[in-house]
């Protein structure tokens, strides 16, 4: 059965890879380009192993480890790294994924010398990753994937006030360290028992949302009233996506947040408009000059007596209270006026503290 590769659109032998993988024939390279290849061209990880018997973890260690070999072997590493790792070491190879290429090589390289394992090489790939953040070496280490190793060593052997274990961490780091200098800052540690704890990490800012109102909902705003029927109309239907109600928009919209109010959550097509409190009906102080926040639901148009609707008066939106059902078509209820919040001091909340007297 014949299939392509939707990268390259060559053509690949899905039975012949298949044969491959069961039987094991070629290098462990190979198998990883052949999961891949297979993986590609549409069969999923189940499928395959139902097939070859590569478990889907192993499929991924080989895809993965083939990618960093081809890397390594770009950046020109030494036939005698080139030659062991393209016959065994997928596991060692896989832990060095999260290096670039120039450390992958470098770290390829000093596992042949040092004959690590693979959880000695996840340390190993954990400290080339961090050592790469520094601008320049730490004093008395150099550039080299060895000293580079021995600085984490030296660095926990320092923070250790345990002397069994402040010596294992002292000798991995001597195991390591390529560099005269480097050599001469680990051995100092052998007379210098001072304890320089690392400073911990602090704690994550989190907080957990216990109740709906703590989590505000986005509803789009169709405008200020006076408001045109085409722009109530034009307002787009969302449905926020859990689990925090994101919102999102293909056109232009403007939104505004609103509480978690349960008359709000269980609105169907909320929309927000804004308002003065002369354009509203029954205003006890039309006068007001704030802007007010009407939150309406365009699929509630069942008239009841006992609630404000929008209507359409002469192309334009308006709010009405019908003491008997209408003749004229509803264009949504009106659930909530909101009034912003009232700031006394504005000065006060920007004070850090305040204190009593």
């Amino acid at each position: 059965m014949a299939s392509s590769d939707p990268l390259t659109n060559s053509p690949i032998d899905v039975d012949k890879l298949v044969t491959q993988l069961r039987h094991k024939v070629g290098t462990w390279v190979e198998w990883g380009k052949a999961c891949q290849a297979l993986q590609k061209s549409g069969m999923n990880p189940q499928k395959l192993f139902e097939e070859t018997g590569f478990e889907p973890p192993q499929q991924n260690q080989v895809i993965v480890a083939a990618q960093v070999y081809e890397s390594i072997v770009a950046a020109s590493v030494p036939e005698a790294v080139q030659a062991y790792f393209g016959q065994r070491g997928s596991d060692i190879l896989y832990e060095l994924r999260i290096l670039t290429q120039p450390d992958r090589a470098r770290a390829a390289e000093l596992a042949l010398q040092q004959s690590l394992d693979a959880d000695t090489i996840k340390d190993v790939a954990k400290a080339l990753k961090e050592y790469s953040y520094f601008k320049e070496p730490p004093n008395g280490f150099t550039d080299t994937a060895g000293d580079a190793v021995a600085y984490t060593y030296w660095k926990l052997a320092r923070q250790q006030s345990d002397l069994a274990a402040r010596s294992r961490l002292i000798a991995q780091a001597l195991r390591f360290a390529t560099s005269d200098t480097a050599r001469q800052q680990v051995e100092s540690l052998l007379t210098d028992l001072t304890v320089v704890k690392e400073r911990p990490a602090p704690t994550l800012p989190t907080y957990r949302l216990e109740t709906d109102s703590e989590l505000p909902l986005v509803i789009p705003l169709a405008g200020q009233l006076p408001l045109s029927m085409a722009d109530l109309q034009a307002v787009p239907v969302i449905v926020p996506e859990e689990p925090f109600g994101i919102v999102k928009s293909t056109g232009p919209a403007a939104w505004v947040p609103v509480p978690g109010w349960q008359v709000v959550l269980q609105a169907e097509d909320p929309v927000g408009i804004l308002a003065k409190a002369r354009q509203l009906p029954n205003v006890q102080n039309p006068d007001n000059p704030e802007t007010l926040l009407l939150v309406c639901d365009r699929a509630q148009r069942a008239w009841d007596a006992d609630s404000y609707f929008l209507t359409e008066q002469e192309d334009t939106v308006a709010v009405e209270w019908l003491p008997e059902s209408p003749d004229h078509k509803l264009l949504g209820k009106l659930l909530v006026v909101m009034r912003p919040k009232r700031i006394l001091d504005e000065n006060y909340t920007r004070e850090l503290m305040q204190f009593e007297e």
